[in-house]
């Protein structure tokens, strides 16, 4: 069964939300290969993931950097599919943007080229809402969808601009593909990404959790944010790699929108102590200036972020699961840390 099952390279494996991906995908029987910047991270992957024999013989690493052309080819020889996974997560907004623009874009086009060479037949990308939610439609308070796009004449955070590059170069790879190569993509659009590390550590995605649970805010800041559990976004990024009329479509991934102060409250009502009260904007933006990760939501601020999961849970037959039980599981993994 191992020779013959379908092989799938996901990207940056040992990653937050790749690393499920590689779990569900071994779950389904699929062979997976996946790429590490550094091949001595693979003895934690592999006991992250808690293989059996039969698994583990399905999964193999191969060293690729989203910087370097060498690893690729080998990364995407033999495999049907792609997850592209990879790609720079900041705690704190970088010094020059193109830390992020070029690793972003250059790394997915790389993944691109080399696919298409070696006749992949689907790539999946993980983009995010960050692509999508940065436009005048949001600023009037209306539901986005995946036909809206962040506006690139505007000032972005360096992450938000990364993405929306990333995935706008991708779009133009595949239309100027000709007839006799052809390779399909896929993209799907994560809101705020919550829910259990599989290697047990923090995350930036993650990291406004953790500041509540440690009690490293006075309060809560007035944000509004689409939630996604790290776990349903891998059953849509699994999803994606088959179903017939996903092909050249983007699918926004998100459970629930709410502000950031009934996140607080639920964590609270599963017994935890932590801040709820809301804190003025004004006063976030002064931490800001002092805590690089407070820095990167300041723009946000007050600002509702309103997504459609219609196309994914439509063409996907995607079910997320309730935004309280990703808030209380993040929580609750965060906290078995500090004990």
């Amino acid at each position: 069964m191992t020779e013959n099952a379908t092989l799938v390279t996901v990207t940056g494996a040992s990653g937050f939300i790749a690393l499920h991906c590689v779990r569900e995908l071994l779950r389904d029987g699929y062979r997976v290969r996946g790429t590490l910047r550094s091949l001595d991270k693979e003895p934690a992957v592999r006991a992250a993931l808690a293989l059996d024999d039969e698994a583990g013989a399905r999964l193999s690493f191969v060293a690729a950097n989203l910087l370097e052309d060498d690893g690729w080819p080998a990364a995407v020889a033999g495999a049907r599919y792609v997850l592209h996974v990879a790609s720079p997560v900041p705690a704190a907004a970088p010094e020059h943007e193109d830390d992020l623009l070029r690793p972003a874009r250059e790394g997915t086009l790389r993944v691109l080229r080399a696919s298409q060479a070696a006749g992949v037949s689907r790539v999946v990308i993980t983009s995010s809402v960050s692509a999508i939610v940065h436009c005048d439609k949001r600023e009037r308070g209306e539901l986005l969808d995946e036909s809206d796009w962040s506006d690139l004449d505007r000032s972005l955070p360096a992450y938000d601009k990364s993405k929306t590059v990333a995935e706008r170069a991708a779009w133009t790879f595949i239309e100027g593909l000709s007839g006799d190569r052809p390779m399909e993509l896929v993209v799907v659009n994560p809101g705020y990404v919550l829910g259990p590390s599989l290697l047990n550590t923090d995350n930036t995605s993650n990291e406004l959790v953790r500041k509540l649970l440690y009690r490293e805010v006075p309060g809560v800041p007035h944000l509004h944010l689409p939630i996604v559990d790290v776990r349903d976004v891998a059953l849509a990024e699994v999803a994606a790699l088959r179903a017939p009329d996903a092909a050249g479509k983007r699918f926004i991934l998100a459970s629930e929108d709410c502000w950031y102060a009934a996140l607080a409250e639920l964590i609270k009502a599963d017994g935890y102590k932590v801040p709820t009260r809301q804190l003025p904007n004004w006063l976030i933006r002064i931490v800001g200036l002092f805590d690089p990760t407070v820095g990167l939501i300041v723009p946000d601020l007050g600002k509702l972020m309103r997504v459609s999961n219609e196309q994914a849970t439509t063409l996907l037959d995607w079910h997320p699961r309730p935004v309280r039980e990703s808030i209380v599981d993040t929580a609750r993994a965060i906290a078995s840390r500090m004990a």
